[in-house]
């Protein structure tokens, strides 16, 4: 019989609505529960892809036994951590502090006043390499509670006042901070050098993770300085993980990361904020060198989103799962949909072909993976395209009748947002108009299935259901980069309109009027044991750095002061960290890279069907001037302060290259044009 989880939204829960454990969703009813009871709650934090989830799932929560003790002892409450980033910052940061270490599953023993006493990640079912049995776990907090209840006490206590102090930190500001300058911009790079590996790109060792965001900071520091440093990192990071097992040399599209550090072996889970913001890199790439490789990625990353993680609906999916069910063995494993061993190849192919195919995708007798099976990768480029592409489509094919991967198929605010900003500019650059058709849809579901009446943002839903979840930061500020990207590229100014009113609600509601300091949750969202904040960049943009980006990208379309003070404001944390983490701040000082160059504001002015007013569109959008802000429109537009009283030249289509509104004079040559967006010495 179907536990409470049955009617959630998130594919994560719905996951666990069989299992013998008596699950609650996170809601007052369940503490409600455990006090009247007088029992603890044992909170446990997931996603749908997590590969670790589902082994715990599989070894404990399905266990009749395990199962009975816990619904005895306990109230049980299970969280998608992609519905809840809140609830999971909250807890994580308790688990890290208490036990050095992160991860997913999270297990949280808690009071009744959702205090924290002990903690942990995943438990095996019996004890081994120095971890404890779950079922050991249970039974040693269950007896702590029942014989030690005032230590227990004082330990949640003293627990929850240390998180609530460690909040403050940004909250109350230094008094020092400043956005970060030239000299900070320059730490963050020789900093980024420092940890380069310049064997196989990337920084830093296992498990390597795909930088995007760092990327994204040098491109626009090569754009902006010159510095063939940073572009030298980006290129060589950019072809590694192109080539590599962490890309899908088949269908196209990013894992989550590689666990060795030569991008050999990925998680095989592919997450949509990891791919919306590579297609994006990789598009910036193309747009700065022309690389061909960076173009083809692009192109491959996109249509893996509208192919695979395109909703009915016109949104994204979350994710797909690493795991899938391996034909041999009966059994799901990691990786099954995407490993080769050469006896399939031949199988598939034929003895020539397949020795091919072998020797383009790497695929070894001993295997690069497990049970001598292969990653695939592409370490040069093919000497016979048209040869190339045939054998790489017969094995697409092939592996499409292979069981595919699980979808998580819930639509997240934020991420879909990033996902628009990439396909709106990758649409417009590469002469791809479904890609922009793709992205408006996506948004035209951020409106009419999240945007509430009052203006603000739920975070998820599912099959055109919303969810019941409060948007957080990053789901206002993605959602704003989205709208304004999509601005950028259509000239519709009901995008900006959105987006300005988005950004009022984080002004509003999720702003340190004092410090400038911005909160993960709004003013009026649930009361955890304390507010999130983090203005550190991990899987994708934090809320924090988003929120600059946007704020700043706004206030250069309409002149607005207070977004752009904001924006300043706001940066100041990246001046403090950026040196010593760039790594975990790469968007910020993206961001601090526009805000040094202005950033460049263009107003480009014609007749909607003039060709000359498209050929000059389109340049703007090829700018490499960091951050650069692209109107369009006909002359004599009021709607949007960046177009009024820009004039056509001399009758001609023309564009206004600005800074905070100080225009040089106006240029009708696209030539021109390109050349007053190049990089700047300062």
């Amino acid at each position: 019989m179907p536990n409470r989880l049955a009617d959630a939204t998130s594919p994560y829960l719905l996951q666990h609505a069989d299992n013998p454990v008596d699950w609650w969703p996170w809601g007052p009813e369940a503490f409600a529960e455990a006090e009247r009871r007088g029992v603890p709650v044992l909170l446990s934090v997931g996603y749908a892809a997590c590969h670790w989830c589902h082994v715990m799932a599989h070894e404990s929560f399905e266990d009749k036994a395990v199962a009975e003790y816990l619904n005895e002892h306990f109230v049980a409450v299970k969280v998608d951590r992609e519905e809840r980033p809140d609830v999971d910052a909250v807890y994580m940061e308790a688990v890290q502090a208490a036990t050095g270490q992160g991860g997913w599953p999270m297990t949280v023993f808690l009071t009744p006043d959702k205090e924290p006493f002990y903690f942990g990640t995943y438990f095996p079912p019996q004890p081994r390499h120095g971890m404890p049995g779950f079922r050991q776990v249970l039974e040693g907090v269950a007896a702590a509670w029942r014989d030690r209840r005032d230590e227990v006490g004082q330990v949640a206590a003293r627990i929850s006042a240390d998180l609530a102090e460690r909040a403050s930190v940004y909250a109350v500001g230094s008094g020092v901070m400043s956005a970060p300058g030239e000299a900070e911009l320059h730490g963050a790079l020789t900093e980024l050098g420092r940890t380069f590996d310049a064997e196989h790109g990337g920084f830093g060792g296992a498990p390597k993770f795909p930088p995007s965001m760092v990327l994204e900071f040098l491109l626009r520091f090569h754009a902006r300085t010159g510095s063939e440093a940073a572009l030298q990192m980006t290129e060589q990071t950019c072809e590694a993980m192109a080539r590599s097992g962490l890309y899908d040399q088949l269908g196209g599209g990013f894992a989550r990361y590689a666990v060795d550090g030569a991008w050999v072996v990925p998680h095989f889970e592919k997450m949509l904020y990891d791919n919306a913001l590579l297609l994006r890199v990789y598009l910036h790439l193309w747009r700065t060198t022309g690389s061909g490789l960076a173009r083809r990625i692009a192109l491959e990353t996109a249509d893996f989103l509208l192919r695979d993680l395109r909703t009915p609906e016109g949104g994204f999916a979350s994710a797909l799962d690493a795991d899938s069910l391996d034909e041999e063995t009966g059994k799901q494993a990691e990786g099954a949909y995407y490993v080769w061993e050469p006896g399939q190849l031949v199988d598939l192919l034929g003895p020539a072909d397949a020795a091919t195919a072998a020797r383009l995708f790497t695929v070894t007798a001993a295997g690069t993976f497990e049970h001598g099976t292969s990653t695939l990768q592409l370490p040069v480029d093919p000497q016979d395209e048209a040869e190339y592409l045939r054998i790489r489509a017969a094995m697409f094919e092939a592996r499409a009748a292979r069981p595919a991967p699980a979808r998580d198929d819930k639509v997240v605010a934020a991420w879909n947002g990033l996902a628009i900003a990439a396909l709106a500019e990758a649409g417009a650059l590469l002469d791809r108009p479904d890609l922009v058709d793709a992205a408006e849809r996506a948004a035209d579901l951020l409106i009419t299935v999240h945007l509430t009446a009052d203006g603000r943002l739920l975070r998820t839903s599912r099959d055109g259901r919303a969810g019941t979840n409060a948007g957080v930061l990053e789901d206002y500020a993605d959602t704003a980069e989205g709208f304004l990207a999509l601005y950028a590229v259509t000239g519709d100014s009901a995008w900006l309109d959105l987006a300005g009113e988005l950004l009022d609600i984080v002004l509003l509601h999720f702003a340190d009027t004092v410090s400038g300091a911005l909160y993960d949750t709004a003013d009026d969202a649930e009361q955890l044991i304390r507010r999130p904040q983090d203005p550190t960049d991990n899987a994708a943009p934090s809320g924090w750095s988003a929120a600059a980006g946007a704020l700043l990208g706004y206030a250069a379309y309409t002149g607005s002061e207070r977004h752009r003070t904001a924006a300043e404001r706001a940066l100041a944390v990246v001046g403090a960290l950026g040196t010593r983490a760039p790594r975990f701040t790469g968007w910020g000082l993206a961001v601090a890279e526009a805000l040094l160059d202005g950033p460049r504001e263009i107003a480009v002015v014609g007749a909607a069907d003039d060709p000359d007013r498209a050929l000059l569109h389109r340049t703007a959008l090829a700018a490499t001037a960091p951050g650069a802000v692209v109107a369009v429109g006909e002359p004599g537009r009021e709607d949007v302060p960046l177009l009024a009283d820009r004039p056509l030249l001399d009758g001609r289509a023309a564009a206004y290259v600005c800074r905070r509104f100080t225009c040089d004079a106006p240029t009708a040559d696209a030539g021109e044009l390109a050349a007053r967006l190049g990089r700047t010495e300062r």
